[in-house]
């Protein structure tokens, strides 16, 4: 794996070294957009809209509008200079007990590595959380956002899951739920009779994802029974594109112009 991030860990007075790592990966098969008639590729061009030109990721950067319409544009190195963001340290906040964290708040999950020559305070920190049956609240800025994040313990590494804020968990508004339905004790008795009756350790590993299995059995028999293909890729010609719409829209500002003489001159000479 590829460390995403490095800095510090710090509770109290103790700073541990980190390195972190991303502790999910994503297997869904990729595809791309083609042509269903001959298998072309289809592309999207990121064309400015004032000036018409076809521009590369290197001059795009990213702005901001005002409600009154004014418009900002901020820098990499703007990003880079934010107080928060050139500080490398995750700061524990407080310790939570472990039932209180709503799991709706959490979202991607984060493995921190010790980065020191002695793992002793990273040891120290991850015995604690498992002895108190507690829970990190950590705050830090990574990717050019300032993140909440649990901090807990997974066999022998420190995880941290980065949380989204409250305000951005929408209310369940839903009416259908204002209404309280009768339920019988012998309704009860049944659902958690089957309920019961289903009952098993929870194991990750007896689940597989059949969608892309299939999936890939799918594309492996294509790919053996003689329907693909090789693709040949174009280079796109932008360059050429905007010179022609240049071109064209001289073209038209010429005839335009001659026009205008010819009549002037039709004028003058009656």
């Amino acid at each position: 794996m590829r460390s995403i991030w490095k800095g510090s860990l710090a509770f109290g007075l103790v700073n541990v070294p980190v390195k972190v790592y991303s502790a999910t990966e994503d297997h869904d098969v990729s595809f791309h957009q083609v042509h269903a008639e001959d298998g072309g590729r289809i592309r999207y061009q990121r064309r400015c809209e004032v000036c018409g030109e076809v521009v590369t990721y290197d001059q795009i950067a990213k702005a901001f509008d005002s409600e009154d319409g004014q418009r900002v544009i901020l820098t990499d190195e703007d990003f880079k200079n934010l107080p928060a963001q050139a500080k490398h340290e995750i700061e524990v906040l407080q310790f939570v007990p472990n039932e209180q964290i709503d799991p709706i708040l959490l979202d991607k999950s984060y493995y921190l590595e010790p980065d020191s020559r002695s793992p002793k305070a990273y040891a120290l920190l991850r015995r604690t959380l498992e002895e108190t049956d507690r829970t990190a609240i950590v705050h830090f800025a990574m990717r050019n956002k300032t993140r909440l994040a649990a901090l807990r313990v997974r066999g022998d590494v420190l995880v941290i899951q980065t949380m989204i804020w409250p305000d951005e968990v929408r209310d369940a508004a839903f009416p259908a739920l204002d209404e309280q339905p009768t339920i019988s004790d012998k309704e009860l008795a049944m659902s958690a009779s089957l309920v019961e009756s289903m009952a098993e350790d929870f194991d990750a590993s007896a689940f597989t994802d059949d969608y892309t299995a299939q999936l890939k059995q799918l594309i492996d028999a294509k790919l053996t029974g003689g329907e693909s293909f090789t693709a040949v890729e174009q280079e796109e010609e932008t360059t050429d594109v905007v010179d022609l719409v240049a071109a064209l829209r001289k073209s038209v500002e010429e005839r335009k112009k001659a026009r205008e003489a010819a009549k002037k001159a039709s004028e003058k000479a009656s």
